[in-house]
């Protein structure tokens, strides 16, 4: 039996320190559970006591003292020389037959403690939808003679995102537009159609990793290239393409995330003509395109600089995310293929959500900006708060997006997670969205929460913080900052 990654126990361990009790118990406990759940399976070795503590950033003996209690339990087998392992069991679960998520993004919504004071900093998504939704859907009136199966999406739906790509000046018929639930489901429905396993996909370094964890299912190989300040290095993968020939190539031109970068529109002709020269199918993440502070010029799509160039959006974002309300714009025949692939899913996205979807991009504008200055004061929130209680964080400003991109004078976000969690906060360390292993010491926090719990959360932030740091000079600054 392979041991489990570091990384990967960590990530799956979750928020396991955030409920009350010794932290050696609910170590125990987080660790049992997932033997239960099947993903540690008999047999599987554990990391060493030294360094699971260090990754969890808590004493070597909170380690030993789970472990020896889950030993006691029968749970787990320690001898000296031989590590730790997974005790066997009689009616063993069996394990996982795909691929499942270790993304401290996902583990944070799937964690059923939910309501327990932590403040969830790690999850970039508008809280509560604005009036504007129960408005959308107040007195819909649904087809009396339609069977509600659309794979494609409702036409006049498709019809309403195909009318604003045309203003964003990408003339685009409604045949080209696959109406998805969410963004989510269209990155994962390009997957499945274009990435068999070992396939090749060029993806940005940092990058979303629910895109990163779709990769990695589909048994696809990453060629991560590093990201700027202007964005992606277009000279770089401009080389992996010619080199590779990757099945997919995966890109965000504007404020992308986690960086907040935007790609020049001279680079992205450029990336856009390498992608067609080579054969590399193109997917630009416009998730978050809409969402500029107005510091930063509208520039044009990718998508108008080549035919193949496949776009990806969503309302999510600029509207709420329970409006589970996603596209796909590409090509005619992709489309279609999707839409036949999609119907072996789910026949079609919920037909009241698309109606009311609609609607909303009747009358978007006024919307789109209200989101935006909401956006604009929890940034200049979030940086103020930073500053003043955190100066030695490098917290440069953001032009668009939800997030700030956070280096930590030192140390690793990853341990520093762990930390911040035991004090009521998480964090998204930037090592878990990086493919070529770096951004170590990157944090993502988002700034969509009101004004008093972003400050709330900074002070949460500086005390762990006075508790990480392990130079004295910094470990004062931290302390004498949770006081003010």
């Amino acid at each position: 039996m392979e041991p489990i990654a570091l990384d990967d126990l960590v990530a799956r361990l979750g928020r396991w320190s955030a409920g009350r009790g010794p932290l050696y118990l609910l170590l125990a406990t987080r660790i049992r559970q997932l033997a239960d759940d099947g993903l540690l399976p008999p047999g599987t070795p554990l990391p060493a006591d030294r360094r699971l503590a260090v990754a969890l950033a808590v004493g070597r003996t909170t380690v030993v003292s789970a472990y020896e209690t889950l030993r006691q339990e029968g749970r787990l087998i320690r001898r000296q020389g031989s590590g730790t392992r997974v005790a066997p069991a009689v009616l063993a679960p069996a394990e996982p037959r795909v691929t499942v998520t270790s993304n401290p993004l996902f583990l944070h919504l799937l964690d059923p403690s939910g309501r327990d004071g932590v403040i969830l900093l790690s999850c970039a998504a508008p809280v509560g939808p604005p009036p504007a939704v129960a408005e959308a859907y107040g007195g819909l009136v649904l087809p009396a003679d339609d069977l509600g199966y659309h794979p494609a999406g409702l036409p006049v739906l498709r019809e309403a995102v195909a009318r604003r790509y045309g203003r964003r000046g990408v003339p685009t018929s409604a045949e080209q537009v696959l109406v998805t639930t969410g963004a989510q489901q269209a990155i994962a429905l390009l997957t499945r159609l274009l990435l068999a396993p070992g396939d090749g996909v060029l993806v940005e370094a940092p990058t979303y990793p629910g895109a990163l964890d779709l990769f990695r299912e589909a048994a696809a190989v990453p060629y991560p290239v590093r990201m700027g300040p202007d964005g992606l290095d277009v000279a770089e993968a401009v080389k992996v393409m010619e080199r590779h020939r990757p099945a997919m190539a995966y890109v965000m031109q504007r404020f992308q995330n986690p960086t907040g970068a935007v790609l020049p529109p001279l680079q992205g002709r450029r990336l856009v003509e390498a992608a067609q020269a080579y054969g590399v199918p193109l997917v630009d993440d416009e998730v978050l395109t809409d969402l500029g502070f107005g510091d930063v010029p509208e520039q044009p799509p990718l998508s108008s600089c080549g035919s193949e160039v496949i776009a990806v959006g969503s309302l999510s974002k600029a509207v709420w995310g329970g409006l589970r309300i996603g596209w796909v714009r590409g090509p005619a025949p992709l489309v279609a293929r999707l839409a036949r692939l999609k119907a072996i899913h789910d026949l079609g996205s919920d037909v009241p959500a698309q109606l009311a979807a609609v609607r909303l991009l009747e009358d978007f504008t006024p919307l789109l900006h209200r989101r935006v200055r909401e956006l604009r004061a929890g940034h200049d929130r979030l940086r103020a708060e930073l500053a003043r209680r955190l100066p030695s964080w490098s917290c440069p400003p953001a032009e668009g997006g939800q997030t700030l991109w956070v280096r930590l004078p030192y140390g690793d976000g990853v341990a520093f997670a762990q930390v911040a969690l035991r004090h009521g906060v998480a964090v998204l360390p930037g090592s878990t969205m990086d493919a070529l292993g770096g951004s170590t010491r990157m944090l993502r926090l988002h700034f969509l929460l009101p004004p008093d719990v972003l400050s709330e959360a900074v002070r949460r932030l500086a005390g762990a913080w006075a508790e990480y740091a392990p130079r004295p000079e910094a470990r004062t600054a931290a302390l004498s900052a949770i006081t003010v």
